[in-house]
């Protein structure tokens, strides 16, 4: 057991360290996070890293980050909003809100059509000649198609609150009104 012991504590001593430069940030919440490779680090926390050489290390030659290499010459930073998010997180979210708006519209249109030629059959019936269950399945269709309705006008609804919430969490997180488009 002491030989095993020993032989553990000699390897360990005697592997050499990985890391020559150590790359430290501390993020919105808090929380400070350390990595080897510059590439990893946030592009929005890029500005604000610590870095601190190992002495005791072999030196590691890292290639550069792959933001870094840009054929338009722009710079390598991707903006985002207060929060980290970026244009393709916004653009991802408006884009959901606005396919489920286009859905419940055309389900709401063909709806309503739907409604008003039900209610069009039924005023231009005789229901004279018409049994009473015939009378209360007709008036069941009715309200089925009512309802069908306002199911897809609280969808409407749904929808153009969330876009609304997400442009004014927008301007409070000071993202760019155009990645909203």
């Amino acid at each position: 057991m002491k030989k095993i012991l020993s032989i553990f504590v000699i390897l360990l001593f005697a592997l050499p360290l990985q890391a020559g430069t150590v790359y430290k940030w501390v993020d919105k919440e808090g929380v400070v996070n350390f990595t080897d490779d510059l590439s990893k680090v946030p592009p929005s926390y890029r500005n604000r890293v610590e870095v601190e050489e190992r002495k005791d290390a072999k030196e590691e030659v890292t290639p550069p980050p792959p933001q870094a290499i840009t054929p338009s010459g722009k710079g390598d930073e991707i903006i985002t909003d207060t929060y980290g998010r970026d244009e393709a997180w916004w653009r991802d979210k408006v884009r959901q809100w606005k396919e489920k708006l286009k859905e419940a519209t055309e389900k709401y249109e063909e709806a309503k059509r739907n409604y008003e030629k039900k209610t069009d059959e039924l005023t231009q019936t005789n229901f004279s000649g018409r049994s009473r269950s015939q009378s209360k399945w007709d008036v069941m269709a009715l309200n089925r198609l009512r309802e069908e309705k306002e199911k897809y006008e609280a969808q409407i609804s749904e929808a153009n609150a969330m876009l609304e919430k997400l442009s004014k969490e927008a301007k409070e997180t000071k993202a760019d009104p155009a990645w909203l488009e």
